[in-house]
């Protein structure tokens, strides 16, 4: 009896079915994991995934919260916000100035100093990655900042220029916008080493060592070819993870500006998009306008994503 030939380019590889199969599979075996999960999925869709999700149409209605139900104008948002809203374009280059300096360079520092601590004793690594987690917990953290960059005599940053004669009058740091900026990014980068630091600590915690004392037989002689061969590799996850929570965190920024220099900032020189959308969504209640300009920060940060997912996707194998 005759067989049929089979398609050597499908060998080994499973039916949709067999796919199907498998998960379900593995969702059985694993379900434990999974109801754990469930709160957190739940919460995640719900806050998340649907207000993004309905951001799109609303972002295509005059929908002020008062009025239902929304009005439909197609595009006009959209075209208000790149053509007739000069404070949203000004916002646009903000965020930009935010995402290009306060993303990368807190990534290198959350990366640096998790390898430094990394090196540490036990007990210092305790007490040192609560140093530099807990200003991302803290609000109280911008009252210490307003009063180093207190815009009289009095202030630490003020008092230093003038002890040192650098300066002759006081810098008004947080209404004067030449500053506005400068000072809320070094703020910015003070605050973010939350949960993407965290998953760099873990992340060199996760590294068999064994991996070290092959790479000494193999040739490798120096910590920083141990960096470079066997440390970035194995922690690809982590890297992936925490660059993800600082695209996130450097397109966002909002709150620390409205907390540290007020709302609106002086010649709106602090005003990122998220701004803009805080501005016009619980301020004016002008929903679809808000959601319109959500749905540009979303496809901005979605690009974000992709690039980077193409620079480390490398290391996620």
């Amino acid at each position: 009896m005759d067989h049929p030939v089979r398609d050597q380019s499908t060998i080994g590889v499973r039916s949709k079915t067999e796919q199907r199969r498998m998960t379900l599979r593995r969702i059985r075996q694993n379900r434990e994991a999974y109801l754990m999960m469930l709160p957190f999925m739940l919460l995640f869709t719900v806050f998340t995934v649907i207000p993004v999700l309905m951001s799109l149409p609303v972002g295509l209605t005059d929908f002020d919260m008062a009025t239902f139900p929304p009005k439909w104008v197609g595009l006009s948002n959209f075209y208000n916000l790149f053509l007739n809203d000069s404070i949203f374009i000004k916002s646009i280059r903000v965020t930009l100035v935010f995402a290009v300096f306060t993303g990368p360079i807190s990534y290198i520092l959350s990366f640096l100093l998790a390898w430094l601590i990394n090196e540490m004793s036990r007990p210092l690594k305790v007490i040192f990655t609560l140093i530099f987690y807990a200003p991302s917990m803290a609000s109280g953290v911008y009252a210490v900042w307003q009063l180093i960059f207190s815009g009289d005599s009095y202030g630490i940053a003020n008092s230093a220029l003038l002890n040192l004669g650098i300066t002759n009058t006081a810098i008004q740091w947080l209404t004067d916008s030449r500053y506005i900026l400068t000072v809320v990014i070094i703020v910015q980068l003070w605050v973010s080493m939350g949960a993407g630091f965290l998953a760099m600590r873990a992340g060199f915690q996760n590294i068999d060592p064994v991996l070290y004392e092959a790479g000494a037989v193999e040739g490798i002689r120096n910590r920083w070819q141990e960096l470079i061969y066997i440390t970035i590799p194995g922690m690809g996850p982590s890297l992936m993870f925490a660059a993800v929570m600082q695209i996130v965190s450097a397109f966002t920024a909002d709150i620390v500006a409205r907390n540290l220099v007020g709302f609106p900032s002086t010649d709106y020189a602090a005003h990122t998009i998220m701004t803009h959308a805080f501005d016009y969504g619980w301020v004016r209640y002008e929903m679809g306008y808000a959601s319109a300009i959500c749905m540009i920060l979303f496809l901005a940060m979605f690009g974000a994503n992709r690039l980077i997912n193409r620079l480390l996707g490398k290391y996620m194998d």
